[in-house]
C-alpha cells in the first residue's frame, strides 16, 4: 500500500516511515511542507495520504487546502488528517465533496501503534476513522441529527470513529443483531435506501459530521 506523509516535524516523519514500513506499507515520499505536497500527491496517486494539517512555511492551513485540492483533482483520494488540537472547521470542511476514505486523529493517538495502523487501513479502504474526541467536539457545537434516537446516535458515533458491527457491540453491550437493527433504521431515517454502488455506511458518517 502506497502512502505519501506531510508532517514537518523531522523525528514524527521519520518516526512515521519507519512505523509504515514495518507494517508493509510502502512510504513513496515524505515532505514537510505545504507547498511541496500537493505535487506529491497528484504525482503518486497514492492509496493513502497522512497529512499534518498545519505546514510550512505559515503553518495555518497548507495541508488542509493541499488535502482539499488533491481530493478535487483524484475523487475520493484517502486521507487522514494528523493534528496537534480538534479543529473541527477542518474536519468539516474536508467533507464536503461527499466522498468517504477520510480520517481525523490526534497526533497523540499515534502512540497507539495497533490503533494508528488500523485507522491507516481503514481509510485507504474508503473508510472513516475519526478521532473520539473530534466526534465528541462536533457533537457539542450542534443538536443531534432530527429524528434519529440517543442510541442510534451513539451507533452512529461509533461507526464514526471506525468501529466494526461487532466492536460497537462489545462498547454497547448488545448483540450484533441489535446493532444491525439501529443502522437500518439510520440509514432510513437518513433517506439512504440500499444501493449497488454507494457504501452506506461511509455516507451517514459524511452526514453526521457535516451536518
Amino acid at each position: 500500500m502506497r502512502v505519501v506523509i506531510a508532517e514537518d516535524l523531522t523525528l514524527l516523519r521519520d518516526g512515521l516511515t519507519r512505523l509504515l514500513e514495518a507494517f508493509d506499507f510502502e512510504v513513496v515520499e515524505a515532505v514537510d511542507n505545504g507547498p511541496a505536497l500537493l505535487p506529491a500527491l497528484l504525482g503518486h496517486r497514492p492509496d493513502v495520504a497522512i497529512i499534518d494539517v498545519r505546514l510550512p512555511p505559515t503553518h495555518t492551513d497548507e495541508g488542509l487546502k493541499a488535502a482539499i485540492a488533491a481530493r478535487t483533482a483524484i475523487p475520493g483520494l484517502p486521507v487522514l488528517v494528523l493534528s496537534q488540537h480538534v479543529e473541527p472547521l477542518y474536519a468539516r470542511e474536508l467533507l464536503t465533496d461527499r466522498t468517504g476514505g477520510i480520517g481525523y486523529l490526534l497526533k497523540e493517538r499515534v502512540s497507539d501503534v495497533e490503533q494508528f495502523v488500523h485507522a491507516v487501513r481503514q481509510v485507504a479502504g474508503g473508510g472513516t476513522a475519526f478521532d473520539p474526541e473530534v466526534v465528541a467536539q462536533l457533537l457539542a457545537r450542534r443538536e443531534p441529527l432530527a429524528g434519529l434516537s440517543p442510541r442510534e446516535l451513539e451507533v452512529l458515533t461509533h461507526i464514526a470513529e471506525g468501529r466494526s458491527n461487532a466492536a460497537i457491540a462489545g462498547r454497547m453491550f448488545i448483540t450484533e443483531k441489535v446493532v444491525s437493527k439501529y443502522i437500518n433504521n439510520i440509514f432510513t431515517k437518513l433517506g439512504m435506501p440500499p444501493s449497488e454502488d454507494d457504501n452506506r455506511r461511509v455516507l451517514a458518517v459524511l452526514k453526521f459530521l457535516d451536518a
